[in-house]
Parts: structure tokens; C-alpha cells; sequence
């Protein structure tokens, strides 16, 4: 389809602030490129999607994971476009768009994903879990989940990838009629005490199955799942196929598995999406190995409750040290509070450098939580700190401390 002269007119000058912003060294260009995109054409995204088919991703966690994962896969069966650095905002997804004409899958903020919605067509999206995040900018999330449902009931072309262990997803997909349910094992369960329906108690049974006490509202039968390290499909003829990555813990292997369900439905088989998946080691500097004054330190990116109670399953064993580092600007979230919902606990019997600018929050949470701790105030010295303790240490730490960790990591000594 022929892009209007608007369109394509600011296609071009996005594209002309972005490229601009590399040259003076303000970042990567995706999002400034975007504000002018969208500020010459307001429906710049519904224009330059044209006919091609699009995959979104959104949930609280996992996001750039599963985008990594689905995008190595679709990338198997036909050229693809993707934001995988995690530029979720309209301006990114703008972006992305105007730069090939290739099909995409891109990761789309909680908060607007109802619009790109709107404007892609998609012809799958994939939601992953919902729990609290940034409190100051978005509430409480059973906000997202009435407004993912009111969206999701106006696309009835689009297939839908939905937890069928979060009761949030499964209401806001229950909207829509065309749902594939894919049953991960959800850890996390305090944001989904209450029936979204009508405000009655969640039960959760042992094997993992939850149902409101006071009306209808229930878990519906998956069609797919994960099952130890296997995708199982429980539909018949289904297979079982077991999931191998590079990526470590329970977390990546659901996010995996939501991957391959979406796979399906853009015409890769699964054991093809899954051999594919095996590539992706490190996602945007998730997962990397670094040398600080002769020790090695993985770092790791932790942002809310529910990531952190998952981030503690991958950390080697006590009493190998952790630096937990905690800011609090607009990117992270300004309201640090879930920190008391961390179970912080677990981390008895290592060492604790508490770091960041919230690092002081932290350190009285961790005291509470009877860990062993100390503050240090900057990044830089806190990895010089654990690294005096240990040969080897962890680093877990939000969307802007985990930043300025990879860059004191790297000054510090570099990428292993």
C-alpha cells in the first residue's frame, strides 16, 4: 500500500533525527527518531504497517526475552524486523516499522499496547503475565487487564497467546475468541488474589489450577504447556519437545514456550522454533559475563517483585556475594515500595552489597529480611567491593542501575 506524502515525509525526517542524535552520541536514535515520526504523522504507525504481518509481545516480565526468542524463530522461515533492544514505546515500534518492510515482532509496553494494537492489525500477540511495576505511572494492574480486554475484543483477525496460570490474562483474553492457552507453572501469584470478574477470592489449588469462589471465573483447560523442560501439546496429535537454550532458569524456559505457541501460528513448526531459539544467549546485555579486578560478575535484571522472586532461582549457590542495585527514575518506576513484597529473605547466608540510588531503601528492607549487607553507594564501587569477597559474584539490578553496571563493569575490566 502507497504511503501517503505525510508519511513518508516523516518517515524521513524521523529518520533524519535519528541518525543526527547517533552523530552527537545521545543514544541509539530509536526514540527521538520516533517523537518526530509521530509528531509529523500522528498515525504513522497504522500507515507504514501496510499488509505486513505483525507479532506483539507485552506483559510485565519477560518481554524483551520472548521477542529475542520468537524473532530468531519467525527469522527461520522468512526475513523479520524487531526491536529486541527493547524500545517498546510507540516512538520505538514507529521506528522499528519505517525501517524495513520486512514482517516484525516487536515488544510493546504494557501501556500503550492497546493502542499499537489498534494501529498493527496484528496477526499475533502474545501476553505474558501482568504484576506491579511501576506504581507512580500505571496503578494497580488490574487497569491493564480491563484495558487489554476492551482492545482485545475489537480485533477479531488476530490470534492471541495468552498465560492461562495468570488470571489478569486470562481475563483480558477471554474477550477475544481466538486464544491459544499456554500453561507455564506461575510462580508469582500476589498480584492475582482477587477475581477481576467480580471481586471474589482466587483459590489456587496444589497442582497449579485457580478458580474464584464466588462466580464462574476459572483457569480454562491449556492447549499447550511447559512441563519440566519440555514443550508439552496436549491437543491431539500434539508432541512433546524438550527446550534447550542458552538462557538460563524456569522463567526463560516459560518465556520460551510462550514463544513457540506464537511460532505456530506465523508457520514455524515448533521443534524448528525451538532449535532456533538455542542462539539467543544474552538479551541486551542480560545474562553477561564481565571481569572486574580479576573476579567475574553476571549480570542480571531484575525490576520488580515478581522478576526478582524469579531471579533468585538462577543465582549460584550461598554464599557466592550479589550486589542488588535500586534507582528510582522515570525508566525504573519512581515508587519503590514493592520492595517490601521482594522475598529478600532467600538471599540469607551471602553477602549483600545493597547499591544505587535507592540502595538505602534496600538496605533497610535487607535488614528486615535479616541479610547480610552493606551499602555502597556507587556502581562502580560496589562491584570493586564484591569483588574483594569473591572470585566470582552476582548482579541484580533494575533497568537504570543495571546501565550504569555495565558501564563500571566495563571500565572496570570488560566482557568476559
Amino acid at each position: 500500500m502507497a504511503q501517503s506524502v505525510r508519511t513518508r515525509t516523516a518517515v524521513a525526517t524521523g529518520q533524519w533525527a535519528a541518525a543526527l542524535s547517533r552523530k552527537l552520541g545521545r543514544g541509539g536514535g530509536s526514540s527521538v527518531g520516533g517523537k518526530v515520526t509521530l509528531a509529523v504523522d500522528p498515525l504513522a504507525i497504522k500507515n507504514v504497517v501496510g499488509d505486513r504481518r505483525v507479532a506483539l509481545v507485552s506483559g510485565t516480565n519477560g518481554k524483551t526475552t520472548t521477542t529475542s526468542l520468537l524473532a530468531a524463530a519467525w527469522a527461520t522461515g522468512t526475513p523479520i524486523v524487531s526491536n529486541v533492544t527493547g524500545a517498546n514505546l510507540p516512538t520505538g515500534v514507529v521506528s522499528v516499522l519505517a525501517s524495513s518492510a520486512n514482517d516484525a515482532v516487536l515488544e510493546v509496553d504494557e501501556g500503550h499496547l492497546p493502542r499499537v494494537m489498534a494501529e498493527t492489525n496484528p496477526a499475533v500477540v502474545v501476553l505474558l503475565n501482568l504484576s506491579r511495576d511501576q506504581l507512580d505511572r500505571v496503578g494497580e494492574v488490574s487497569r491493564h487487564a480491563n484495558r487489554w480486554r476492551d482492545a482485545l475484543a475489537r480485533l477479531p483477525g488476530t490470534d492471541v497467546v495468552a498465560n492461562v496460570d495468570d488470571p489478569l490474562i486470562v481475563w483480558a483474553a477471554l474477550a477475544h475468541g481466538n486464544v491459544t492457552w499456554v500453561a507455564t507453572g506461575q510462580q508469582w501469584r500476589a498480584d492475582a488474589t482477587s477475581c477481576p470478574s467480580c471481586a471474589g477470592e482466587i483459590a489456587w489449588a496444589a497442582d497449579g489450577a485457580w478458580a474464584c469462589g464466588s462466580c464462574a471465573f476459572a483457569r480454562p483447560h491449556a492447549h499447550v504447556g511447559l512441563v519440566g523442560s519440555s514443550f508439552v501439546d496436549y491437543r491431539d496429535g500434539g508432541g512433546e519437545y524438550v527446550i534447550s537454550l542458552g538462557l538460563p532458569g524456569w522463567a526463560n524456559l516459560a518465556n520460551a514456550t510462550m514463544a513457540a505457541a506464537a511460532s505456530e501460528i506465523v508457520g514455524v513448526t515448533v521443534p524448528d522454533a525451538l532449535a532456533a531459539m538455542r542462539s539467543v544467549g544474552g538479551v541486551a546485555g542480560r545474562y553477561e559475563t564481565v571481569a572486574v579486578h580479576g573476579s567475574h560478575a553476571r549480570l542480571l535484571l531484575a525490576k520488580n517483585p515478581a522478576g526478582r522472586n524469579e531471579l533468585f532461582d538462577v543465582l549460584r549457590p550461598a554464599p557466592t556475594p550479589v550486589v542488588v542495585g535500586i534507582n528510582a527514575r522515570i525508566v525504573d518506576g519512581r515508587d519503590p515500595s514493592w520492595l517490601w513484597d521482594v522475598p529478600f529473605e532467600r538471599l540469607r547466608g551471602r553477602r549483600v552489597i545493597a547499591t544505587g540510588e535507592r540502595g538505602r531503601d534496600l538496605a533497610v528492607r535487607l535488614r528486615y529480611a535479616d541479610v547480610d549487607h552493606e551499602f555502597v553507594e556507587s556502581a562502580s564501587d560496589a562491584l570493586t567491593v564484591a569483588a574483594a569477597l569473591s572470585s566470582e559474584f552476582e548482579v541484580a539490578a533494575n533497568y537504570s542501575n543495571f546501565q550504569q553496571m555495565r558501564v563500571a563493569a566495563g571500565a572496570l575490566g570488560g566482557v568476559v
